[in-house]
């Protein structure tokens, strides 16, 4: 047994090999949840048979009290549904109805934690090709996850966190290859990041990302508080409307330890689940969000008759749903010191009629605190640029701080990075709170509303560089100049090729 510490980079390395068994025989949208499940699996696996190994070491002649040490670990792990045991079986046939036997037993012995989980994939799907092609494409991939550099034990890998980012690394770069599809589950960790410390979470604080994909925007939220105050002292909140993405975030919140979180699966616009005990949306201290951008079937039909009332504001047109999820998010700001940024595309900043007026209520109810517009190319399925909203239910005023950051990136070949030092200044900015020379504009109600409500960034953050003025005469002069010259070197030129014999 390999005990020999490893680093992320060799995990991570590792992880992504195993990806070959599928290449060029399965698209990567589909065999993603066959890798992420396996990687879910082995370290459950590791991690359970690890705690056996200790715990048969200090009381070996009591097998009762380690059975009874082991119930009381964070998961059950029923020995059938083990990785090794599989493994073991893998030239067998029935590989895949092995695999989901094994799945569905875990579910069953940790319902608390990872009911219906597994119920959107089947290792066992005729997606893998025929029998004989499925089953040896899944005994590979057990001997994928057999090999020393997935031994993942935390005895060895000494920290969650290193599998929790394996995790994240593995979704990250299937958002990457993904195209279109990928934003469903993913938002670049830079974004996140900066969403997360615009909304500043303190310890014992509830957070909500009511479109979660894999929970990737909630754990920046949860990470900033870990590192401020050590401790884990707060409540993550999520839903999520695909099946399989959801079931990633499940995992992703189990893989990362954040035991303390509730995610929901369902259409938040037509059936919000995240509800109190008397059925009324649950208001949270901080929501973000990413959602799809101007979604077209998004529950326009039944908004004028939704029992939260959520549209009161206004209903958004039938084929955009970006006001649909930013209203959601407003009813289920805490009254008192709620707070949220959500990602929006830039037509959410100027398109009239019933977005126009939603907007405008949104403004004159002095809810909207910060408009930050971001580079172009930064988001996995779409190069066009989007801003960063914020709102807050209580204000010092009645202003509205304009960033332009739009410019301020490393470029990339096929998606844009944001640098530390953009975040740095974006989030310096707005904390500041002040107007800055072709960045940031700082602008009263009066001056919104002189702009009929318009909340397109160049009206109020002017970014235009002059351009040098050209002094024509300075320009002829020096053009004379190089004529004369030229013509000096073209007579000798001619006496150079007459001493030559050239006429």
């Amino acid at each position: 047994m390999n005990d020999t510490a490893i680093s992320q980079n060799a995990i991570n390395a590792a992880v992504w090999s195993a990806c070959d068994t599928f290449r060029g025989t399965v698209d990567p949208s589909i065999y993603k949840d066959y890798v992420l499940t396996m990687l879910f699996l082995k370290y459950i696996s590791d991690v359970w048979h690890d705690h056996y190994t200790r715990y048969q070491a200090e009381h070996g002649d009591h097998p009762e009290l380690i059975e009874e040490l082991l119930k009381n670990e964070r998961f059950v792990l029923p020995p059938q549904a083990s990785f090794p045991a599989l493994h073991a079986a893998r030239h067998l046939p029935g590989n895949g109805e092995r695999i989901d036997k094994a799945l569905h037993a875990i579910e069953e012995a940790n319902l608390g934690k990872l009911r219906d989980v597994f119920q959107d994939i089947s290792f066992n799907s005729n997606k893998l090709g025929d029998e004989a092609q499925k089953n040896d494409i899944l005994r590979h991939l057990l001997e994928d996850f057999a090999g020393p550099e997935l031994n993942l034990r935390e005895s060895r890998v000494g920290s969650l966190d290193v599998i929790g980012n394996a995790y994240e690394f593995l979704i990250k770069n299937f958002a990457t290859t993904a195209g279109k599809k990928a934003g469903e589950f993913y938002t670049p960790p830079e974004v996140s990041m900066l969403m997360a410390r615009l909304m500043d979470p303190q310890p014992g604080e509830e957070i909500c990302d009511p479109t979660c994909g894999s929970g990737s925007l909630l754990m920046k939220c949860s990470q900033l508080i870990r590192a401020r105050s050590g401790g884990r002292r707060y409540a993550l909140y999520g839903q999520e409307a695909i099946g399989s993405t959801w079931a990633l975030a499940k995992m992703n919140m189990f893989l990362h330890a954040e035991d303390n979180h509730r995610i929901e699966w369902g259409d938040t616009l037509r059936n919000p689940r995240l509800l109190d005990s008397e059925g009324r949306l649950k208001r949270f201290d901080i929501v973000v969000a990413n959602p799809p951008f101007s979604l077209e079937k998004w529950g326009h039909e039944g908004a004028a008759h939704d029992p939260h009332q959520r549209f009161r504001r206004g209903i958004p047109p039938r084929t955009k749903a970006d006001y649909a999820f930013i209203l959601h998010m407003v009813e289920t700001m805490k009254p008192d010191r709620g707070r949220m940024a959500v990602v929006v595309p830039h037509g959410v900043l100027f398109r009239g009629a019933a977005e126009g007026k939603i907007r405008r209520r949104l403004i004159e109810e002095n809810l909207l605190d910060a408009v930050i517009g971001l580079p172009e190319k930064l988001f996995y399925g779409t190069g066009i640029p989007a801003a960063i909203l914020v709102l807050r239910q209580r204000k010092p005023d009645d202003t509205v701080l304009f960033i332009d950051a739009s410019r301020s990136y490393q470029d990339g070949k096929n998606q844009n990075l944001l640098r530390a030092q953009d975040l740095d200044t974006i989030v310096d900015t707005v904390q500041a709170r002040r107007s800055v020379d072709k960045y940031a504009h700082l602008a009263t109600a009066a001056e919104i509303a002189g702009h009929d409500f318009n909340l397109n960034i160049p009206r109020y953050v002017n970014t235009f560089e002059a351009a040098e003025r050209i002094d024509l005469s300075a320009v002829r002069a020096e053009r004379l100049k190089l004529q004369a010259e030229l013509a000096v070197l073209e007579q000798k030129m001619a006496g150079f090729l007459k001493e030559l014999g050239y006429e």
